[in-house]
């Protein structure tokens, strides 16, 4: 099968939002592609995690259509075109690689993102915009909390270490505590989102990815009470006939298995 263009998937979605194309697709919206393109984004996410190369190419595919639709309806409307965006993030690697195309040195992989934080601030000075601009506002919350403090401290706003952050950690815990025992679910929900954004930056200090980590437990939590509800059919009962402790045992017999 022959591969198809960027310029030929362009045309087709100007012919599907056309008098003669599809109705669906000429009802869309920015708005409504909202949804849609953060779904895509997930599953090209998935794939990856997955290390599945053909999932991979049809996903990616999704997430780049999402990009020439939401291009198309600017172009309808006559502010931008896929043209400008590609220009716009053409022009921005170039910028913001000076090691690249310019005379800065930058030997590792840190000293690049130094650098092109420098840039950005430089950016946002003459914009009159703050350090943590850039930051989207719908990503999810963990991973929000660990590029904000990203941020900050790539301008010096850190801890010095991790220990400090652990101890810091204990000293949320210690107010969650109290917020539990004054009964205010106000306080309680601060005191908690204060432990889990901390949590974020102890992720960040030991340089792993807190979102990945989670979304990880979260499927190895799913792989292991999935196989309880195995385990439990195949003895003929149901989960609420089973006690606590029956499903712990089932619990670490799923672990010592290796799920």
């Amino acid at each position: 099968m022959p591969k198809r263009s960027f310029e030929e998937l362009v045309e087709l979605m100007k012919t599907l939002r056309g008098p003669e194309g599809c109705p669906w697709d000429r009802e869309q919206s920015f708005s409504s592609l909202r949804t849609f393109i953060i779904e895509e984004a997930y599953e090209v996410v998935e794939a990856i995690d997955d290390n599945d190369r053909g999932a991979m190419v049809e996903e990616i595919g999704d997430l780049l259509l999402q990009a020439v639709f939401v291009a198309e309806l600017g172009r309808e409307e006559g502010t931008f075109d896929i043209g400008d965006s590609i220009t716009a993030i053409h022009d921005k690697l170039v910028r913001r690689h000076p090691h690249v195309f310019g005379e800065v040195k930058a030997e590792s992989a840190e000293a690049v993102l130094v650098n092109w934080e420098r840039l950005k601030q430089a950016e946002r000075h003459k914009e009159n915009k703050s350090v943590l601009s850039g930051v989207p506002a719908a990503l999810p919350a963990l991973q929000k909390a660990s590029r904000l403090t990203e941020k900050a401290a790539r301008v010096g706003f850190d801890w010095r270490g991790t220990e400090e952050v652990f101890s810091k950690v204990e000293e949320e815990l210690a107010e969650l505590r109290v917020a539990v025992q004054s009964g205010s679910n106000e306080e309680v929900e601060e005191e908690l989102g204060d432990v889990l954004f901390t949590i974020a930056n102890i992720a960040r200090k030991l340089n792993v990815n807190a979102e990945q980590a989670l979304q990880s437990t979260n499927r190895k939590f799913t792989r292991r009470f999935e196989d309880i509800e195995r385990q439990t059919r195949a003895r003929g009962q149901t989960l609420d006939q089973l006690s606590l402790e029956e499903m712990d045992a089932l619990w670490d017999a799923a672990k010592l298995r290796g799920l």
